[in-house]
Protein backbone atom coordinates (compact mmCIF):
# COMPACT_ATOMS: atom_id res chain seq x y z
CA UNK A 1 0.00 0.00 0.00
CA UNK A 2 1.14 3.88 -1.03
CA UNK A 3 2.06 5.91 1.55
CA UNK A 4 0.64 8.54 -0.57
CA UNK A 5 -2.79 7.11 -1.19
CA UNK A 6 -4.71 10.21 -0.63
CA UNK A 7 -1.77 12.54 -1.53
CA UNK A 8 -1.58 14.29 -4.78
CA UNK A 9 0.73 13.43 -7.12
CA UNK A 10 1.63 17.23 -7.31
CA UNK A 11 1.36 18.80 -4.33
CA UNK A 12 3.15 21.45 -2.07
CA UNK A 13 1.57 20.59 2.17
CA UNK A 14 2.47 20.33 5.79
CA UNK A 15 4.65 17.49 6.25
CA UNK A 16 2.18 16.89 9.35
CA UNK A 17 1.54 13.00 9.96
CA UNK A 18 4.53 12.28 7.73
CA UNK A 19 7.96 11.34 9.03
CA UNK A 20 11.24 12.33 7.21
CA UNK A 21 12.42 8.41 7.11
CA UNK A 22 9.37 7.51 5.94
CA UNK A 23 9.00 9.77 3.04
CA UNK A 24 12.46 8.73 2.01
CA UNK A 25 11.86 5.32 2.37
CA UNK A 26 9.06 5.73 0.32
CA UNK A 27 10.51 7.77 -2.23
CA UNK A 28 13.41 4.97 -2.63
CA UNK A 29 10.30 2.40 -3.45
CA UNK A 30 9.08 4.67 -5.94
CA UNK A 31 11.85 4.92 -7.45
CA UNK A 32 12.05 8.91 -7.12
CA UNK A 33 14.59 11.49 -6.51
CA UNK A 34 14.48 12.34 -2.77
CA UNK A 35 15.42 15.89 -1.99
CA UNK A 36 16.05 17.07 2.32
CA UNK A 37 16.47 20.54 2.90
CA UNK A 38 17.13 20.74 7.06
CA UNK A 39 16.60 24.84 7.10
CA UNK A 40 16.72 25.16 10.80
CA UNK A 41 19.85 27.17 11.21
CA UNK A 42 19.04 29.58 8.84
CA UNK A 43 17.48 33.17 9.73
CA UNK A 44 17.42 34.99 6.41
CA UNK A 45 16.18 34.43 2.71
CA UNK A 46 19.94 33.88 1.79
CA UNK A 47 20.80 31.44 4.27
CA UNK A 48 17.56 29.40 3.55
CA UNK A 49 18.33 29.40 -0.28
CA UNK A 50 22.11 28.56 0.38
CA UNK A 51 20.89 25.86 2.52
CA UNK A 52 18.58 24.40 -0.12
CA UNK A 53 20.90 24.65 -3.20
CA UNK A 54 23.63 22.70 -0.98
CA UNK A 55 21.65 19.98 -0.19
CA UNK A 56 19.84 19.48 -3.72
CA UNK A 57 23.19 19.91 -4.96
CA UNK A 58 22.16 22.79 -7.39
CA UNK A 59 24.86 24.60 -9.89
CA UNK A 60 27.60 26.35 -8.45
CA UNK A 61 26.25 28.94 -10.43
CA UNK A 62 23.09 28.73 -9.25
CA UNK A 63 21.93 32.46 -8.06
CA UNK A 64 20.59 32.29 -4.78
CA UNK A 65 17.41 33.82 -5.60
CA UNK A 66 13.95 32.50 -6.08
CA UNK A 67 13.54 32.99 -9.67
CA UNK A 68 16.89 31.17 -9.90
CA UNK A 69 15.83 28.44 -8.04
CA UNK A 70 12.48 27.89 -9.74
CA UNK A 71 14.86 27.30 -13.00
CA UNK A 72 16.84 24.51 -11.24
CA UNK A 73 13.95 23.27 -10.08
CA UNK A 74 12.21 22.54 -13.78
CA UNK A 75 14.41 23.35 -16.31
CA UNK A 76 17.76 22.04 -15.48
CA UNK A 77 16.19 18.43 -13.64
CA UNK A 78 14.00 18.62 -17.35
CA UNK A 79 17.30 18.59 -19.15
CA UNK A 80 19.04 15.70 -16.88
CA UNK A 81 16.66 13.15 -18.78
CA UNK A 82 13.80 11.26 -18.21
CA UNK A 83 12.55 11.96 -14.39
CA UNK A 84 10.79 9.52 -12.06
CA UNK A 85 9.52 11.97 -9.47
CA UNK A 86 10.40 13.58 -6.83
CA UNK A 87 9.99 13.84 -3.20
CA UNK A 88 11.27 17.11 -1.29
CA UNK A 89 11.11 17.72 2.25
CA UNK A 90 12.09 21.66 3.56
CA UNK A 91 12.24 20.67 7.17
CA UNK A 92 12.14 23.83 10.19
CA UNK A 93 11.78 26.61 7.39
CA UNK A 94 12.48 29.48 9.88
CA UNK A 95 9.88 32.22 11.17
CA UNK A 96 12.59 35.28 11.69
CA UNK A 97 12.20 38.83 10.59
CA UNK A 98 14.82 37.89 8.06
CA UNK A 99 12.52 35.90 6.86
CA UNK A 100 9.39 36.22 7.31
CA UNK A 101 5.63 34.70 6.07
CA UNK A 102 5.64 36.44 3.03
CA UNK A 103 9.24 34.64 2.14
CA UNK A 104 7.62 31.58 3.29
CA UNK A 105 5.15 32.18 1.23
CA UNK A 106 7.13 33.05 -2.07
CA UNK A 107 9.73 30.01 -1.29
CA UNK A 108 7.05 28.00 -1.25
CA UNK A 109 5.07 29.37 -4.65
CA UNK A 110 8.37 28.39 -6.52
CA UNK A 111 7.83 24.95 -5.18
CA UNK A 112 4.04 24.79 -6.44
CA UNK A 113 4.91 26.23 -9.82
CA UNK A 114 7.54 23.87 -9.95
CA UNK A 115 5.19 21.08 -8.96
CA UNK A 116 2.86 22.95 -11.90
CA UNK A 117 5.82 21.99 -14.05
CA UNK A 118 6.19 18.55 -13.56
CA UNK A 119 2.29 17.99 -13.32
CA UNK A 120 1.92 18.92 -17.06
CA UNK A 121 4.80 16.34 -18.05
CA UNK A 122 2.81 13.48 -15.79
CA UNK A 123 5.71 13.62 -13.19
CA UNK A 124 5.16 13.15 -9.78
CA UNK A 125 6.93 16.30 -7.37
CA UNK A 126 5.63 16.04 -3.83
CA UNK A 127 6.77 18.77 -1.75
CA UNK A 128 6.24 18.89 2.32
CA UNK A 129 7.71 21.41 4.59
CA UNK A 130 7.21 22.08 8.22
CA UNK A 131 8.00 25.57 10.00
CA UNK A 132 10.35 26.07 13.32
Amino acid sequence: MSLFKTVSPNVVQSIRAFRVDDLQAEAAHLGHHFLYAYCAEATTKQQVLATIAEAFMLPRHFGKNFDALGDCLTDLSYKAGQQTGFIVVLEQLPNTQKFDKEARETLLDVFRDAADFWAEKKIPFRVFYSFQ
